[in-house]
């Protein structure tokens, strides 16, 4: 498959391969149920949710829990993990594949991508954030690093492959009918987190005109 960016070809093979082995376990189930729990506590009952680049489903499989009648889409480009996943949230549900290439015909209520943003090459950001606006019909929920300004930082030993910036700032400048409903920090020493989230900031944004 041709890809437009080497950070694509890089979680499409085998490092992405390797990402898949270390994200899994009970431990972390327990604490993405926690912190869904706290991060959509502002959006009531979720009916639906698209997921972009949802690995083999974890975060998939805590909202779940929290919300059992949940329709839940997912895209991920690394076909291990898409076949995980297909497993757990069906075959028809999952596009392996790039973000860049899929097209949403219909909308979920929540739209969500966790972890991605900061691994997108920064100059097809603009084609992201069109994605997650367009997927969602009321809640979009951004789960990433954040910086106030742009930088680039080393990603276990690899240049170029993770990107800290003010993500949510961006997409609300770009479609100023979102509106921050809430937001908060996930610190990795945080014991109601099980000790296993990475640092990374969450923005829950609402669209006022849909």
């Amino acid at each position: 498959m041709a890809y437009k960016t080497e950070q694509e070809e890089f979680w499409a093979g085998d490092f992405g391969e390797e990402y898949l082995v270390r994200n899994d376990g009970q431990e972390l189930l327990a604490s993405n149920l926690a912190f869904f729990a706290r991060a959509l506590r502002g959006a009531g009952k979720i009916k639906s949710v698209a997921e972009f680049g949802a690995n083999i489903g974890m975060n998939q499989r805590a909202l779940e829990v929290i919300y059992p009648c949940l329709e839940r889409f997912a895209i991920e480009i690394n076909k291990s993990a898409s076949e995980k996943l297909k497993t757990l949230i069906g075959d028809d549900n999952v596009y392996n594949g790039s973000i860049f290439d899929y097209n949403f015909e219909k909308q979920y209520q929540l739209s969500l991508i966790r972890g991605v943003l900061i691994h997108i090459e920064p100059s097809m950001l603009e084609v992201v954030y069109q994605k997650l606006y367009d997927a969602s019909n009321q809640y979009i929920l951004l789960i990433e690093y954040y910086n106030p300004t742009p930088v680039e930082v080393p990603y276990r030993g690899h240049a170029g492959k993770l990107y800290k910036r003010d993500f949510a700032g961006e997409m609300m400048d770009k479609y100023p009918d979102l509106r921050l409903l809430d937001y908060g920090f996930g610190y990795h020493r945080d014991p109601s987190l099980n000790n296993m989230v990475d640092d990374s900031t969450w923005f829950l944004m609402e669209k006022t005109k849909v």
